[in-house]
């Protein structure tokens, strides 16, 4: 098949000719709109030295695990595939050369047809590097060296693209004991414009189930406990920190967990939970609760210090031990699992649902959520906004499916506006393009049906891409 279909003007836009026409002039409305992405995880400290990116695989392939995952499902070993932690545990043979790597995935290149990660990737090889022929078995050293000559290029680095892209915003993931001096470098270099922000990212000191949870809040209090221990000296570490965010530019804190429960306890039963868990003596369930519990905490502390709470639940991670056990984490076998939110949200709504710029922005892997759940309440609290579709849900269709399933009952205003969730920093364009696309085509489907006038369609699309995510994440 042609690389061409990647340069279509209409990919993703309705079959339908009438149609197509008003999603092509919606798409010029917003096409050369700065990118906003307030939710990410490529590396500051990659903006801040203008790191040369690596080879071609080391790129694009094996840090990739929506890569990855789809070629070990065909029977290709993880180990050929270079995945970040190496070769496993104990193996006798090298890992493979970025070549070889490359290879096997220019060989595994058909089984991407259909998926967004293949949109994605043909998308990349097409504008950002150039590439003129669909990569196969046949054309992987020709397309290996044609991407290892434009890596070379001194325009080719992550500050140059970050212009390129017309990129704005660009939000980070962060430890909560990051020091952000690479934030703080890029915030000071006149020569850079754009934001890089950092994001309040607190999994590994809430969570009592990870295992080096206890030396972490150990290393928290520490650090900024106001000299205090135990529970009273970890919530006054974790806010202190919030703060230094903050000062350093965050507008949000970002929760990956489990499920989305919350827990309202009073200050001495948390603090005789935390001592328990802290002596090795709690229970599974004790761990779960706290973690609901520092959901809470987290909301109070946002209505506190005005940071945005994003909650991303409902996956499980390292779902194959073996796997895990050779490879580490994030190598392709999370999975996701059905999630309630209405009951487990609801005691940080009771007390913040309605709390004046508290903004709680709630994303699910579970679409059956989207219409039942999610989209009443944001219909109701002021506080609650729609995470755009994430992870799995990032797709062409999948995109479609939640506006058709959350505009009905709550609009378009109460939506975050798009979010790439990325750390392949060259695959950002195309993801923001994908989502423009989609919101034009859905928006055109409802100016045919004669449900929003096109006039009005140009000022939502404009509201979805752009004043969205700035209101939402207070930019």
């Amino acid at each position: 098949m042609s690389q061409s279909i990647a340069a279509n003007p209409d990919r993703l836009f309705p079959a339908d000719p009438g149609t197509r026409s008003i999603a092509r002039d919606l798409m010029d409305r917003v096409r050369d709109l700065p990118i906003i992405s307030p939710h990410g995880h490529v590396d500051a400290a990659v903006i801040e030295h203008n790191t040369p990116f690596p080879d071609p695989a080391a790129l694009l392939v094996s840090p990739d695990h929506y890569v990855t995952r789809l070629i070990h499902a065909s029977g290709v070993p993880l180990e050929r595939l270079g995945p970040k932690a190496g070769a496993p545990a104990g193996a006798e043979a090298p890992a493979p050369d970025s070549r070889t790597v490359w290879r096997e995935f220019c060989k595994a290149w058909p089984l991407f047809e259909g998926t967004a990660s293949g949109y994605w990737l043909r998308n990349q090889f097409h504008s950002v590097f150039g590439l003129q022929h669909e990569i196969s078995a046949e054309t992987a050293d020709a397309s290996y060296d044609a991407i290892s000559a434009k890596l070379l290029e001194p325009g080719f680095r992550p500050r140059e693209l970050f212009k390129d892209f017309n990129i704005e915003v660009l939000a980070t993931t962060d430890d909560p004991l990051d020091d952000l001096a690479s934030h703080r470098a890029i915030a000071q270099d006149p020569t850079f414009h754009g934001r890089v922000l950092p994001t309040f990212r607190p999994d590994a000191y809430l969570n009592p189930a990870n295992p080096l949870w206890s030396a972490n809040v150990d290393r928290m209090i520490a650090a900024a406990g106001d000299g205090a221990s135990g529970y009273a000296g970890y919530i006054a570490a974790l806010a202190n920190r919030r703060r230094y965010f903050v000062e350093h530019g965050a507008v949000s804190a970002d929760h990956g967990v489990r499920t989305p429960a919350t827990l309202k306890l009073d200050g001495g039963d948390a603090s005789r939970l935390f001592d328990r868990l802290r002596s090795g003596q709690a229970s599974g369930h004790d761990g779960e609760q706290f973690e609901a519990h520092m959901m809470y905490q987290m909301a109070r502390m946002s209505v506190d210090d005005g940071l945005v709470m994003t909650i991303h639940p409902g996956s499980f991670r390292n779902h194959h031990q073996p796997t895990f056990n050779a490879f580490g984490a994030d190598t392709g076998h999370d999975i996701p699992f059905a999630v309630n939110y209405t009951e487990a949200i609801r005691p940080l709504l009771q007390d913040f649902g309605t709390a004046k710029d508290f903004h709680l922005v709630l994303f699910t892997l579970d679409e059956t959520v989207f219409s039942r759940e999610l989209a009443p309440l944001a219909g109701f609290y002021p506080s609650v906004y729609l995470g755009a579709p994430w992870w799995f849900l990032d797709a062409p269709d999948a995109m479609l499916r939640f506006r058709s399933a959350v505009t009905e009952t709550a609009g378009f205003s109460r939506s975050s506006g798009f979010i790439d969730d990325t750390r392949a920093f060259c695959s950002i364009p195309a993801r923001h393009d994908a989502s423009r696309r989609i919101e034009a085509s859905f928006l055109a489907r409802l100016v045919a049906e004669h449900r929003v006038s096109e006039e009005r369609a140009h000022e939502l699309i404009v509201d979805v891409v752009d004043s969205s995510p700035r209101r939402v994440f207070k930019l």
